[in-house]
C-alpha cells in the first residue's frame, strides 16, 4: 500500500511540474527503463549509482500514457522528450503531437546502454519509423563529463551514415540541399527552435 501512496505523490508532482514546464514554455524530459543498484553487496560497499543498474523490462506504456493523457486533457503538455532504454517503449511519441510546437513529443537520443554505434542507429532507425526525424534534437551531452563531448562527433558520423545508405536504397532523395537541411537541423537548428533559443 505504501508504494501506491508514493506513485500517486510522484504523479501529482509530476503533474504539477508538467503543467509549470508549460507555462514556462519549458521542456519536460522523461527517463524511462532504468533498474539502479541491481548489486546490495556492491552498493552497502560503494553506494547509489554506481555502476550496477541495467536496463529494466517493467510496463510503463500505461502509467506514461496516462501521465501524458492528464496534462493533455488540461492543455498543460508541455513539449516533452522521452528518453529510453527498451525498445517496447517507443511506441507513444505520436500519441499526444500537436501544432504547438514541431514534433512536440519526441525521443531523445540514445543513452545510457544505448549511447553505441548500434543503439543509435537504432534509435534513428525508430524514430525515422514512428516520428518525424528530420525534427529531432539531436545528440545532448551530459555536461558533468568533458569526454562526453565527443559523442557529437560520433552522433554525426552515425547519422549521415544512416542518411547516407537510406540515400543509396532509393528511401531518401539525392538532393544535397534537402540532405544539408536535415543533418544541419538534427546538428543544431532544431534544437534551437525546439528550446525557443533563438
Amino acid at each position: 500500500m505504501k508504494w501506491k501512496k508514493q506513485l500517486c505523490a510522484a504523479a501529482a508532482v509530476l503533474l504539477a511540474l508538467g503543467k509549470l514546464y508549460h507555462e514556462l514554455h519549458w521542456t519536460m524530459e522523461v527517463h524511462i527503463g532504468a533498474m539502479r543498484n541491481n548489486n546490495s553487496r556492491m552498493f552497502r560497499a560503494l553506494g547509489s549509482d554506481t555502476g550496477f543498474d541495467s536496463v529494466d523490462d517493467g510496463r510503463v506504456a500505461r502509467p506514461l500514457s496516462r501521465l501524458l493523457d492528464a496534462m493533455d486533457s488540461t492543455d498543460s503538455l508541455p513539449k516533452t522528450i522521452l528518453f529510453n532504454l527498451n525498445d517496447k517503449d517507443n511506441t507513444m511519441l505520436g500519441n499526444f503531437q500537436s501544432t504547438e510546437a514541431a514534433s512536440k513529443i519526441q525521443y531523445g537520443p540514445a543513452w545510457w546502454f544505448l549511447d553505441t554505434m548500434d543503439g543509435m542507429t537504432a534509435q534513428l532507425k525508430s524514430l525515422g519509423n514512428l516520428g518525424v526525424l528530420g525534427k529531432f534534437v539531436g545528440m545532448e551531452t551530459d555536461s558533468r563529463s568533458f569526454t562526453s563531448y565527443g559523442r557529437h562527433a560520433y552522433f554525426r558520423r552515425i547519422l549521415c551514415a544512416l542518411i547516407g545508405r537510406w540515400v543509396e536504397q532509393g528511401w531518401y532523395a539525392n538532393d544535397d540541399a534537402v540532405l544539408k537541411e536535415i543533418v544541419q537541423g538534427i546538428s543544431y537548428n532544431n534544437a534551437i527552435a525546439y528550446f525557443d533559443f533563438a
